[in-house]
Formats: structure tokens, sequence, C-alpha cells
């Protein structure tokens, strides 16, 4: 094996005995946690945004991020749960790229994973003790899920990991939603395949372990648009696109059929102001179909605290250094009026 083994990394237990959470903030998780789930059943109408940046880059950006996010949260909780993005690891297309706070604590470093986990379980403990909130992030690494296990509000499956055994499999076992993104390629049967997957029980090897899992009923859909065979970006965030998903949900014996509607990616072919425009395109299709409005419970939004991105050398404060996102104005405006319209 042409590889060298660097060093061998605790596992999660001891990193959860180093940082651990108190009785107070597990009482704030598992209140969440009801409250989230609540919207799935469809026992609440409230409905949820995930919403931050495109990638946790630098936990003091991040944190004042979440600190104006908490201040708006509070304005609208009638309405809205917010669950924010704390996206630690990143996909990269080609493979090449600045690949997440947990390789790369600091993106001016090199990469150093005892570091980055150690970074990305006190980035998500700050968020929940010091603003109340538990968080999103990606389930890029399956097996690194229990760093943050008894942290993290939502987690999502990417259009690059969906197809992945593994994935599907580790998702029916992790007992919080998860959101099973179509592919890139737009099949949304492979999409509902993975759901159907993560829905039921399953038993695998897991960090080293027969597991059995219990199946995830809040396992449930992300429309995030797609890429054509010429490589053209298509949306799926249309009427259209929403009718065709519910049709497919009534097609299945899939629990609490849901969607969340990713604003970003594919559907905004990455120019981020389109974000406003398409999130409200959301909210008027479900206005306009019972039908919709049963199985879409929230927006994925990709925002951080300056418009736009730039370049690893730039170190403009509050700014992605992978995917463009809204700015904080932009982010307060659009959360307001998304409370307003509903």
């Amino acid at each position: 094996m042409d590889m060298q083994f660097t060093r061998k990394l605790p596992i999660p237990k001891d990193i959860k005995e180093e940082y651990p959470i108190t009785k107070d903030l597990e009482e704030i998780k598992n209140r969440r946690d009801g409250e989230i789930k609540a919207v799935f059943e469809g026992k609440s109408d409230k409905f949820l945004l995930i919403i931050g940046p495109c990638s946790a880059d630098n936990s003091e950006a991040v944190l004042d991020y979440i600190s104006r996010l908490k201040t708006v949260a509070d304005k609208v909780k009638d309405k809205i749960i917010i669950i924010p993005r704390i996206y630690t690891n990143k996909p990269r297309t080609t493979g090449d790229g600045y690949k997440g706070m947990l390789h790369q604590p600091n993106p001016d470093e090199l990469p150093d994973m005892l570091k980055g986990i150690l970074a990305i379980r006190r980035l998500h403990m700050s968020a929940l003790s010091d603003y109340g909130f538990t968080c999103a992030d990606e389930m890029l690494y399956p097996e690194n899920h229990r760093y943050l296990s008894d942290l993290l509000a939502y987690v999502a499956v990417g259009a690059r990991s969906v197809e992945n055994q593994q994935h599907r499999l580790t998702a029916s076992g992790v007992g919080i939603p998860v959101g099973m993104k179509n592919p890139t390629s737009g099949d949304l049967t492979v999409m509902m395949n993975s759901i159907h997957a993560a829905q039921n029980s399953h038993t695998f090897i897991y960090r080293g372990w027969e597991v059995k899992s219990a199946g995830n009923p809040y396992a449930h859909a992300i429309l995030r648009g797609y890429t054509d065979f010429t490589g053209k970006n298509i949306s799926n965030y249309h009427y259209e696109d929403l009718m065709l998903l519910s049709e497919l949900y009534d097609q299945t014996k899939l629990l609490n059929p849901a969607v969340i509607v990713d604003t970003n990616h594919a559907n905004s072919s990455k120019r981020y102001l389109e974000q406003i425009r398409i999130a409200k395109d959301v909210l008027y299709s479900i206005g306009h179909s019972n039908d919709i409005k049963k199985i879409v419970k929230g927006l994925m939004i990709e925002s951080y605290i300056e418009d736009g991105a730039q370049k690893l050398s730039e170190h403009i404060y509050g700014k992605s250094i992978t995917d463009p996102c809204l700015g904080w104005q932009k982010t307060e405006n659009l959360i307001l009026d998304i409370a307003e319209n509903l």
C-alpha cells in the first residue's frame, strides 16, 4: 500500500470525554431535536432554514455570523427554526482546493487532521453553549460522524455521496434528520432509493464494529439542481419539480415525505444573489399547492458576513473561500421576508 501512516487518531469516545457537553447543553439539543423532528412529522408548521457559510473556514468569523443569526432567529421563532450551517468538511469536484476545517483548521497551513478534529468539535460546541444552536454539517466521511454526533441537529449527504452504500447505511442510524441530495446527474430515482435505504434498518461494519441501525424515519430529499451531459446547470426547485417529487413520494411507502430546497449550487448556477429570488419562488409554490406545502419543510441557503467569495490569499474577514455566499444584510432581509410571507 503506497500510503504513509502518519499517526493514530483518537477515537470519538476519547474526544467526547475531553470535550464533553453538559447536562444543560444536552437538554437544549434534545429540545431542538424534538422541534425539528416535529416539522418533518407534520406536527409543526414551522419552516426550517438551514443557513450559513458554504464552508466553516474561520471559527471567529463563523461564530460572529452565528451571533447575528441568533438575533434574527429570536425575531422569527414563531414561524422559523434556524439551523446554522457549520460545514467543516468539503467535497471537491476534482479533489483540489480547500477541503474544510477538518483538514485545515487554518487554511493557510498544511493539513493537520488531529487539530482539525478538535477544532470542529470546539466550534460546534461554541455554537451550542454560546448561542443555543445545534447545527448542520455534511456527512462527507461517515466514519467521522461520531466526533460530532452529540452536537448536530441535521446532516446532509451530498450529491457525490448519495449513491454510496456506507453513507446510506450510516444515515439509517444517526438518529437526526438526514437530507439526501439528488445526485449531480439529477436522477431522482437515485435520491429516492437512498431515502428508502436510510429509512430502513441495516447490519453493517462501522468503525470496526458490527452494528445494526434502527432506520431513520427523518431521512428526506434535498433538491439542489444538477448538471446535464453538456455541463449545463439545470435547476429543479420550480413548481413542476416539486409536484413531481410529491408524486414520487405518493408512489412509495416512505415515512414523513419531505424536501429541503437548496437555493444555491446547480439551482442558482452558483450565482449567489439568485438565492433570494429562488427562495421567494419556492414560497410562491407552497402558497399555490397543498401537495407542495405538505412536503416542502424548508430551504438551504449559503450565507456569510460578506457577499461573494474570495481567494485564499485575500484574507477578507467573513467572506467565503469556497462557493460565493449572500452577505449578512441581504441574509437578514431575506429571513425577515420569508417569515413575513409564510
